[in-house]
């Protein structure tokens, strides 16, 4: 049961971590157009700063991930090193 529940929070963090890059990007995605438009003279300096932004968040989010299926496989060993449960042996009447 414990097992289960941790292959469900593996799930769920690498799942938040994708949502979490995907709105980041979208915010400086949505902030350089913003400032573009303001400024177009200074679009170079702000599309750098977006790509260094980006490339930011884009590794933050795959360290996130490799943490995820690092746990991910640290719980298969701990399946393949649990115990199985006994098993009851029936006997024929004489």
């Amino acid at each position: 049961m414990e097992i289960g529940l941790g292959y469900i929070g593996v799930g769920l963090a690498a799942g938040l971590a994708m949502l979490g890059a995907g709105i980041g990007i979208g915010r400086i995605g949505g902030s350089v157009a913003e400032s573009i438009s303001r400024q177009p003279e200074a679009s170079g300096k702000i599309q750098l700063v977006l790509y260094v932004a980006a490339g930011m968040i884009e590794g933050a989010a795959l360290f996130a991930i490799v943490i995820a299926f690092l746990i991910s496989g640290t719980l298969n060993d701990a399946v393949k090193a649990k115990p199985s449960a006994p098993t009851a042996t029936v006997e024929q009447g004489k």
